[in-house]
């Protein structure tokens, strides 16, 4: 089937194991292909998120390493370790 006129966006998600295992599971009760339950949770998810910056803001911090990762880009970025936009 396809839509005319519809953009589709592709995105790679990747779960850790145990949540890997509740979608295969959810998706086996369902009869449903994984892929299929993950974009409607995935959708649902998206639909509910309240775009208030403070919101954003909490569900940004509930990321595991993330605070890790920007520290680390920062330091990239003090030590030289970068490549400016315009160079790639």
């Amino acid at each position: 089937m396809y839509a005319i006129g519809v953009a589709v966006n592709r995105i790679n998600v990747t779960l850790d194991d145990e949540h890997a295992a509740r979608l295969a599971h959810l998706a086996e009760r369902l009869h449903v292909q994984e892929g299929t339950v993950a974009r409607s949770l995935l959708s649902q998810a998206l639909e509910d998120v309240d775009p208030d910056a403070r919101h954003i803001a909490d569900l940004l911090d509930r990321i595991p390493g993330a605070r890790e990762r920007i520290a680390a880009g920062l330091a990239d970025l003090d030590a030289g370790r970068v490549i400016p936009l315009d160079e790639l």
